[in-house]
């Protein structure tokens, strides 16, 4: 393969193809059908899909088909399947996967940025959508087109872009088992809704953590009376509730208590936590707009790195039953909601955690106070399986020829259930979950961008990767 010609083609596409229709994708408001139930009638969804197979079919790379697959009910998604070069045939199915739903537009975006509105500044394109995930079918692509150019060679490859990943893919699963036969053996999966600690180097997702969900309400009251009368008669609903959560959370510490949450954290996952934290000394978690004064969980990067990655967490992430302080008259409520988030170890059980966590909250609960559970919801985490010796010198390659620095890895506490759902379908398949998000990327909040350097920079590398694949 021909590096400066790899190098060289990257380059022109993101500059002359990808950016302008990437920009365009960014003005579609396609929100992920748990933000949006109407999807199917709105049409947002179906015009991204539209938008990037238009432009995915005039690539016209040979032999390539872009279909549009749609099971009733389900979200779409777009299937674009490319023959292998001759020689690479017998190389099994790579599956390069993105999704084209967005996160809500969410308010506070800076002057003169918007969540529909493309801007393009300092090298970065802002948008909602443009770096989780719109631009991976573009790069996926790129690669592939850059590959062929540069005389190199690929296996079949399969790009997926499914369009219900920020509602947790619940339309992924069914797809899989729908489209099993036809991409056959899965020797490796490229992953790009990823990302890493900055934009100097490739970073390799080694662990995704699982998630667990659920509303907790306590009521005392069947109305609010007047706090002067009731306190000290009346539990506090909010006291009540506290010492439920202290079950559960250390809140001095915020070390979840459960065992069924905890997992020993493998050895090698802790010695590669240890490397990522050294390589990225003194700034882990350093991009967080952090208030005035605030100090992290912990000024060791190490235990800041594993916190973030291999330990449960618990954040209260939506309330009720609270009025505005301006609002608040001299009342004790008659219940409080809160909306707990638990961000589990790759390998928990979220089954278990679940339960355990419905246990914690309503078993001898305080002065008998009602308890009510709503919206439960949980997800298994995902730990890669151990790496190729081909593919660990591919990316020692990678770091020399297009990085100037040795590439690093991070288990993020995001999940990408397509990982999981893959993991247990094609157990023999290298993982490389990658990307060109950072952690001030600003992904599911006001004004997020994608480096448009380290995009192109990622895409070269998917496209090494493929060569190594199909010639190793």
């Amino acid at each position: 393969m021909e590096h400066n010609t790899l190098n060289s083609t990257v380059g022109r596409l993101w500059d002359e193809e990808i950016l302008p229709s990437l920009s365009e994708l960014v003005t579609i408001p396609a929100l992920s059908p748990v933000f949006d139930p109407e999807w199917a009638a709105n049409g947002h969804l179906d015009d991204a899909v539209a938008h990037v197979s238009k432009w995915i079919t005039a690539r016209n790379l040979p032999g390539a088909t872009v279909e549009t697959v749609r099971l009733d009910g389900l979200t779409p998604v777009v299937m674009v399947d490319i023959p292998a070069t001759p020689g690479a045939e017998d190389a099994g199915t790579v599956v390069l996967y993105g999704h084209l739903d967005k996160q809500p537009p969410v308010g506070g975006w800076a002057e003169g940025l918007g969540p529909w509105t493309p801007v393009l500044r300092d090298g970065r394109l802002y948008g909602r959508g443009a770096a989780d995930d719109g631009y991976s079918g573009y790069a996926a692509t790129a690669a592939i087109e850059a590959l062929k150019a540069a005389g190199g060679s690929h296996a079949r490859c399969v790009i997926l872009l499914e369009t219900c990943e920020e509602s947790g893919s619940p339309d992924l699963a069914a797809y899989l088992t729908h489209l099993r036969d036809r991409l056959g053996d899965v020797t490796l999966v490229v992953c790009l809704d990823s990302g890493g600690n900055d934009y100097s180097r490739l970073w390799l997702t080694t662990s995704l953590r699982g998630l667990v969900s659920v509303d907790v309400t306590v009521r005392v009251l069947d109305a609010g009376v007047h706090s002067g009368l009731a306190s000290g008669i009346v539990p506090s609903s909010f006291r009540v509730l506290r010492a439920l959560l202290d079950r559960i959370e250390d809140s001095t510490t915020g070390e979840i208590l459960l065992p069924e949450l905890n997992v020993e954290i493998p050895a090698h996952r802790r010695e590669e936590a240890r490397t990522s934290a050294q390589a990225a000394a003194g700034t882990v978690g350093t991009a967080f707009p952090m208030a005035s004064g605030v100090r992290q969980v912990s000024d060791q990067d190490l235990e800041l790195v594993l916190n973030s990655s291999w330990r449960p967490t618990l954040s209260v992430i939506g309330a009720s039953g609270l009025p505005e302080p301006l609002d608040a008259g001299n009342v004790l409520r008659p219940y409080t909601t809160l909306s707990l988030s638990f961000r589990l170890p790759p390998t928990a059980d979220s089954a278990a955690a679940l339960a355990a966590v419905k246990k914690a909250l309503t078993t001898d609960v305080p002065y008998g106070a009602q308890v009510e559970l709503g919206r439960p919801d949980l997800a298994d985490g995902w730990d890669a399986p151990e790496t190729a010796p081909w593919l660990q010198a591919t990316l020692d390659d990678v770091s020399k020829t297009v990085f100037d620095a040795p590439w690093g890895t991070v288990g993020l506490g995001g999940s990408i259930p397509f990982m999981g759902l893959l993991a247990e379908t094609y157990p023999q398949a290298q993982f490389v979950v990658t990307g060109a998000l950072g952690a001030d990327s600003n992904a599911h909040v006001p004004n997020e961008w994608l480096h448009l350097a380290q995009a192109a920079r990622v895409t070269t590398s998917v496209a090494h990767i493929l060569n190594a694949h199909a010639t190793r």
